[in-house]
């Protein structure tokens, strides 16, 4: 008895040591990961929206494909808000671009033209839209539905913001509880999510700024968006949501936006 004790413990400690490597090195991984995603909100004028979609995604697309392929870019996403509150005067669509160095943001665009073999004058977006504001962040968690097909599934993305003191900590409990969960829910399709994210925002920052983190969850339809259907059956991680809850210091505010194109490396 005494010998299989022993190789019992033998046993879990090699099983333990090798969890803990595996964990190890992931931290050092997203410890590694310098990469810094810009939130670009722009308001553009209903009767300008057509040619805005269209020079998006035929010419400034078609710059973030090159862009990608010499691995200065890894992700560049056009989102359309469906809905909102005080139209008129808030932003419609939504830029999320993501570089691993901010610092060769204008190697990017600089040469939008010889790309696309289009003037700038025709291709260029600035006139027909305003930016009314930019953030950068720093994605930290992410999981996806085993069964996922993004460019058939990712077609709606419910962007969730939180205001918190503790974003790092808010991020960790997230990436905790929150995320091992709801990648077992879509996985055994006990929700029509088909992924989750968040994100810690690095600037601005401030009395006037009113979250600290943002979270995004991605549907395939407008719907499943709205009106998410969870299986009876769900056992949420209440533990876990009492204690995000707890660090969160208002209320939550969301906004469900349209997938128009996405350019990514992966």
């Amino acid at each position: 008895m005494r010998t299989k004790t022993i190789s019992i413990f033998e046993v879990a400690g090699s099983i333990f040591l090798l969890i803990f490597l595996t964990g190890f090195q992931a931290k050092l991984k997203a410890q590694d990961d310098r990469s810094i995603t810009v939130y670009q909100y722009r308001r553009v004028p209903d009767n300008k929206i057509d040619e805005f979609i269209k020079r998006e995604t035929t010419y400034w697309s078609k710059v973030a494909e090159k862009a990608v392929k010499d691995k200065t870019m890894t992700f560049w996403a056009l989102l359309e808000k469906q809905g909102g509150y005080d139209m008129p005067n808030s932003s419609n669509f939504l830029f999320i671009n993501t570089f691993p160095d901010i610092g060769k943001v204008g190697a990017v665009f600089g040469s939008a033209e010889k790309i696309t073999g289009v003037p700038m004058a025709k291709m260029e977006t600035n006139s027909i839209s305003t930016t009314t504001s930019q953030f950068f962040v720093h994605g930290r968690g992410w999981q996806q539905a085993a069964n996922a097909n993004p460019p058939k599934d990712f077609n709606y993305v419910v962007m969730i913001y939180h205001d918190t003191n503790n974003p790092d900590s808010l991020i960790t409990l997230e990436n905790n509880y929150w995320g091992p969960f709801i990648k077992k829910a879509m996985d055994n399709k006990q929700t029509p999510q088909m992924a989750w994210g968040n994100a810690v925002i690095l600037s601005p920052s401030g009395e006037n700024i009113k979250f600290t983190t943002v979270s995004y969850d991605i549907y395939k339809t407008l719907q499943d968006a709205l009106m998410p259907n969870w299986d009876s059956k769900t056992v949420f991680p209440d533990e876990g949501l009492s204690k995000i809850g707890g660090l969160e210091t208002s209320r939550r505010g969301s906004v469900v936006y349209r997938v128009v194109k996405v350019v990514s490396a992966n």
